[in-house]
């Protein structure tokens, strides 16, 4: 069931959004809100079921994407699903500079001492499967000092601890992207961790704007309180879709 907030003038909102679906943009997180989040990063899927209402979903919507912390070719294959576009590394493909940032990233990959998951603009570190989380964790404090050494941006996540290039490229600027290429004013976007928090404020100033959070405890509290409407799990999200 659909957990929504208080807030009232909320309550109608994703029946609004689906009432211009030629004028509207779909955005939607990856894992913890398509793929439910597994054990390893590797085994992360989309229920058929999920992708066969995405593909409904796009061929009426002006616009349907998928915008994951995952290399765009990962992202394409856990989906599953043609039509759609799909967005990687948070947008950072999206912007040139990063390929000058990929020497500190391989230096820091070389001293982590720390199984990563290269990217082609980043690298990530998780952690979900470590037997003692708490000396992971400690760990990866070590790398995250190095990388700030090195001029790179660490993020943690759901697990995960992040390294990025220092540019200007997150969710929320492919969002924007996006939305500004196809002037779209409407819009839906979907998340479960801290990088949708620029997601969700990319929509600000839209003509009309639902921001679904999908709510853990392994997630940021404060995703919940920005979010328009609140939801458990991935099966909730697509009981959302549904109502489109």
């Amino acid at each position: 069931m659909l957990i929504l907030p208080v807030r009232v003038d909320t309550r109608d909102l994703v029946d609004q959004i689906g009432e211009q679906p030629g004028e509207t943009g779909l955005l939607l997180d990856v894992d913890g809100t398509l793929a439910p989040i597994v054990e390893r990063p590797l085994d992360a899927t989309v229920p058929e079921p999920t992708r066969a209402l995405l593909r409904e979903l796009a061929q009426r919507y002006a616009l349907v994407a998928c915008v994951s912390g995952r290399p765009e070719d990962d992202a394409r294959r856990i989906v599953g699903v043609d039509g759609l576009v799909y967005v990687g590394e948070h947008g950072l493909g999206l912007d040139p500079r990063t390929a000058e940032w990929q020497g500190p990233i391989d230096e820091l990959v070389e001293a982590a001492g720390w199984p990563p998951e290269r990217k082609p603009s980043s690298v990530a570190f998780h952690y979900r499967t470590a037997e003692d989380e708490e000396a992971a964790v400690a760990t990866l404090r070590g790398v995250e000092r190095r990388a700030v050494e090195l001029g790179l941006r660490p993020r943690w996540g759901r697990k995960v601890l992040e390294i990025l290039p220092p540019v200007d490229a997150n969710k929320g600027t492919a969002v924007r992207s996006l939305l500004e290429e196809r002037g779209l004013r409407r819009a839906l976007y979907a998340g479960d961790d801290a990088t949708d928090l620029d997601a969700f404020q990319a929509l600000d100033g839209l003509e009309l704007a639902v921001r679904v959070a999908v709510v853990s405890e392994e997630g940021p509290g404060e995703l919940g309180t920005a979010a328009d409407v609140i939801v458990p799990d991935t099966e909730a999200v697509v009981e959302l879709l549904r109502r489109l």
